[in-house]
């Protein structure tokens, strides 16, 4: 894998640029779509709330499929599941350009999430295996490129195809892109063998994806419905709940579950997880709000909001640079917490959004604020992998991951139809339709802040463990004083 001297081979290069193109695909399509939600809902007739589901069905795909891949890739082999997430995902991409209704849109998107939610984790474990342990942190940093970079870009290239072409070119522009992956995959990706696995879990897969779908649509139908309590909200929201809470009984009986929820007896990884999806809702509901503020506020097209939107994917790609090490200095906990109050703070400008606020704030805002969620998410996980064991570990990634996107998705979903609500009142009034924007932004700062405490439990839970090493470990005579003095200073 590497020569004597430490430096990577070419062949490692050459498989991680074939999964960084895979990985470009499913990460910029989470953000390249929201800055034509307007557009799409004036040609397809619908409204904020319903459009939204071409964000929403995707996460949620994305969240359904991530547990799966790793027992997909022991089953048909790493390279298998790789070629045939990126023929999904083309196929999905190229249906959506071909779609003529809201409802077939979605439909699509999922089969194009399907796709996107298993080549990030089993690429990743193609890189894993082809880099070595000793060169896997700067292979690895090169696929969280387009993660940090998506955010930046995502949005310009939507926009810049949406004015100059058609919105169905954004999902089209990945037929030649799935194109070139897959002749490079077929000709670099090494072939493997499969490795053997446990029978898939099939009824608990089928119960977590209702309940996570319940739950989500019928949060998504307060805003047709207009209250909490109508029936179309409260049965599917019911069913839903039913079916999370049938699959987490299911978990702790059978023998191989699709997701280990007895990791959740670990407070910090609880903890972490309570953070991750708050977070997750967080950045991909706010993700949603601003090209639609800019849009039907301001009256910008989509290059211009594409443009506005890039200073926040700056500050998170800043931040994600300077996260390892304060983690490292601070431990996750205190890095993960700073972060989120970073975050709650720089969301108080939005929450006075109006029809003529200066767009040097607004940026000034979404700089720090991106570095905040930046300084937040990865040192949250940091923490939660520290107490766990590396068996462990394997099953808690999974976990993390689908979190963060079933927030996404239940955060977009909500913000939406408070959104729309507001909008519905607002009428053509700039100002009050400003309004209905800052309205909604106070609830993206009571979803960062019930992140806050979690932090503050990662944060105790990380002390405690410093303490008990320094007191478990060998004290030399003359090391004893300098010991007690440590260990004062971590608790």
């Amino acid at each position: 894998m590497q020569n004597a001297g430490g430096k990577i081979e070419a062949h490692v290069w050459r498989i991680a640029t074939v999964i960084v193109l895979g990985t470009i695909m499913s990460v910029l399509d989470t953000t390249i779509v929201n800055v034509a939600l307007d557009t799409l809902g004036k040609d397809l007739n619908s409204s904020v709330d319903q459009i939204q589901w071409v964000v929403t069905g995707y996460l949620l795909a994305l969240a359904a499929v991530i547990p799966v891949s790793g027992w997909a890739s022991r089953r048909f082999s790493n390279r298998s599941v790789y070629m045939l997430s990126l023929v999904l995902f083309t196929a999905g991409s190229v249906l959506c350009g071909l779609a003529q209704s809201t409802e077939s849109l979605v439909a699509f998107r999922v089969i194009q999430g399907i796709g996107g939610g298993m080549l990030v984790p089993t690429g990743q474990m193609i890189l894993v295996r082809a880099s070595g342990p000793k060169n896997l942190p700067k292979v690895m940093s090169a696929i969280g490129v387009p993660i940090v970079l998506a955010p930046i870009f995502g949005p310009t290239i939507g926009g810049l195809l949406l004015e100059h072409v058609s919105w169905q070119s954004i999902f089209l522009v990945n037929l030649p892109v799935g194109i070139i992956t897959l002749i490079a995959a077929l000709k670099l990706l090494p072939k493997d063998e499969p490795e053997g696995a446990e029978p898939l879990d099939f009824l608990g897969l089928g119960i977590l994806s209702v309940g996570l779908v319940g739950v989500t649509y019928g949060l998504a139908q307060t805003g047709s419905a207009g209250t909490l309590f109508a029936g179309s909200v409260l049965i599917p929201l019911g069913i839903g709940l039913a079916g999370v809470a049938a699959f987490v009984l299911r978990a702790l009986k059978v023998p191989n579950p699709l997701l280990n929820v007895r990791l959740y007896k670990d407070r910090a990884f609880t903890a972490a997880s309570i953070t991750t999806f708050c977070l997750g809702a967080a950045l991909f509901g706010a993700m949603v709000l601003m090209p639609l503020y800019f849009q039907v506020v301001r009256g910008e097209d989509a290059v211009a909001t594409g443009l506005l939107l890039i200073p926040q994917g700056l500050g998170a790609a800043v931040a994600m640079a300077l996260s390892g090490k304060a983690t490292e200095r601070w431990g996750g906990g205190i890095t993960a917490g700073l972060g989120t109050l970073i975050t709650l703070v720089a969301t108080v400008p939005f929450v006075m959004l109006g029809a003529n606020t200066s767009y040097v704030l607004i940026g000034a805002a979404m700089v720090i604020r991106g570095f905040g969620i930046g300084m937040s998410i990865m040192p949250a996980m940091t923490a939660a992998y520290s107490v766990l064991t590396p068996n462990q570990v394997t099953h808690a990634t999974p976990q993390l991951t689908t979190l963060q996107r079933v927030g996404g998705s239940i955060g977009t979903a909500i913000l939406t139809v408070i959104l729309q609500s507001h909008l519905e009142s607002a009428g053509a009034s700039q100002p009050a339709m400003a309004d209905a924007f800052g309205t909604t932004f106070l609830w993206v700062m009571g979803i960062t802040a019930a992140a806050l405490l979690p932090t503050v439990m990662l944060a105790r839970i990380e002390r405690r463990a410093r303490r008990r090493a320094v007191e478990a470990a060998p004290t030399p005579p003359l090391a004893e004083a300098e010991t007690r003095e440590l260990a004062l200073e971590s608790a």
